[in-house]
């Protein structure tokens, strides 16, 4: 199953965005709770996103939906496993959580933790080395870390 993404889902004045979501989590063995559409709706809605588990359960909670911090964290999880999310580990005590599932890369403000896509073609990468045996690469993630002068 190929990932989706956030523009995909939630295109420009779709009423379908709901539809294709129930569709993709059906695909992967994904109920379309109640829960689980809320919080999609407050992933998928907003354009494109880097969130925490912690950031989603504040918004959900701010917007009268009740839902726990550990629903919200195996919902992230699944919706990951559904490549509908994707994890950015960036060794910050935060697990950062983005809507778009291309190849792409970040800065990571530090301190602040505040993470930008970089501008897709602003960057090139030279040669990759050849994996292990028996393995591929599934993607590459390049953070540059940004302090302010």
């Amino acid at each position: 199953m190929t990932a989706i993404s956030a523009q995909q889902l939630h295109q420009s004045g779709s009423p379908c965005w709901a539809s294709r979501l129930r569709d993709r989590m059906r695909a992967n063995g994904l109920r379309p709770t109640r829960q689980r559409m809320h919080l999609a709706t407050l992933l998928f809605t907003r354009g494109n996103r880097h969130v925490t588990a912690e950031e989603i359960h504040a918004e959900a909670l701010g917007e009268g939906v009740s839902v726990s911090l550990a629903t919200v964290y195996n919902t992230l999880h699944q919706f990951t496993e559904a490549g509908l999310l994707r994890v950015l580990s960036i060794e910050t005590n935060k697990t950062y959580f983005d809507t778009d599932t291309s190849d792409h890369h970040h800065f990571l403000v530090e301190g602040g933790a505040q993470l930008f896509d970089i501008p897709e073609g602003s960057m090139e990468l030279g040669r990759l080395p050849t994996p292990p045996e028996g393995y591929e690469i599934a993607h590459v993630d390049v953070v540059i870390r940004l302090r302010r002068k």
